[in-house]
């Protein structure tokens, strides 16, 4: 589920830009993605609440924080950096926010990383050196770069709350409740001439033939939110933070061979040995961190050790799952 979610996730760039490029403004394509997506998912969730509506009030703060930063403020990041840069490249520097993680959970737990997360940081940063290009007689455009680290910084946003453990909030009514969020916040943005909201109803070009604009605004709603924030949110509750977004790197390699695809965009070698770089140091760390994780052999209790109240039956196994408090 985490990898369909990551490869949808990849559309995202290649429909956002066919409409940048027809005249859109960024803000008015991150409004209308959002709204309609919470438009489309607007039913099940409703059905998935079964009346209690006390629930969105129980978890207010999550979804505060999934619809400010995990979506609107993401998002927005990163159709400015892919206004600016192509859509490989703004999505390399986004998926910096692995590696954000882990330097936040070694703050905040106050141990020191291995040998290998090191490596891994090392390598990551090394490839984003090698994304930049900044060899290139051309001149970087400085600003794509930070939008793209706005957007790595509201992703570790998403990876920790939708990671979250809540029984309570089903992955449906917190996307669409955090996608209502954003939406609200970008028209208010709009309504206060904070940020443009500009709009063309003209044909776009999209997979090297024009189509109408609805095309793609339609395969930005259902396939790039609706579908693909859904099945994010049921990952990385089963999955946890890290490994989720550990999964979600493989959105990079999507997002490129989309960009290619659709808008025939192709980063250049050099760029793409850095995204390497920036994967193969990702993975690292992530494998470092996952050796350090308990198994679930150690949460295992074979019926060979009397447990008081559980009946052991002959030739058979019984598991006790032992549950202890979440690290995110």
């Amino acid at each position: 589920m985490a990898l369909v979610s990551a490869i949808i996730f990849g559309t995202s760039g290649s429909f956002a830009k066919s409409l940048l490029e027809a005249g859109w403004s960024t803000g008015a394509a991150v409004t209308w993605r959002m709204t309609g997506a919470g438009l489309v998912l607007l039913i099940p969730a409703i059905l998935a609440l079964r009346g209690q509506w006390r629930i969105l009030l129980a978890n207010w703060k999550p979804i505060l924080l999934f619809g400010a930063f995990g979506v609107a403020a993401c998002q927005l990041a990163y159709f400015h950096a892919v206004e600016r840069l192509s859509v490989g490249v703004a999505l390399m520097l986004e998926y910096l926010a692995p590696v954000m993680i882990v330097l936040i959970l070694w703050i905040q737990h106050r141990k020191a990383p291995r040998a290998m997360t090191i490596v891994g940081t090392i390598l990551a940063f090394g490839g984003l050196v090698l994304v930049l290009n900044l060899g290139a007689s051309e001149r970087i455009d400085f600003i794509g770069v930070l939008w793209g680290l706005v957007a790595a910084a509201g992703l570790v946003v998403y990876f920790f709350v939708t990671a979250e453990e809540n029984d309570t909030l089903p992955p449906i009514v917190l996307a669409t409740a955090g996608l209502f969020v954003g939406a609200a916040i970008m028209g208010l943005a709009g309504l206060l001439r904070i940020i443009p909201m500009e709009t063309s109803f003209v044909d776009v070009t999209l997979a090297g033939a024009v189509v109408p604009w609805w095309v793609a605004l339609l395969g930005l709603i259902l396939i790039s939110t609706a579908f693909a924030y859904v099945t994010g949110i049921m990952a990385a509750r089963a999955l946890g933070s890290k490994v989720a977004s550990f999964v979600s790197l493989f959105e990079v390699v999507a997002a490129v061979l989309w960009a290619w695809l659709f808008l025939g965009e192709l980063p250049l070698p050099i760029q793409l040995l850095g995204g390497l770089l920036i994967f193969a140091g990702v993975v690292l760390v992530r494998w470092d961190e996952l050796r350090s994780e308990p198994t679930d052999d150690d949460h295992v209790m074979p019926s060979d050790y009397p447990i008081p109240g559980v009946p052991a039956e002959t030739g058979a196994i019984n598991v006790v799952r032992v549950s202890e408090p979440s690290s995110r």
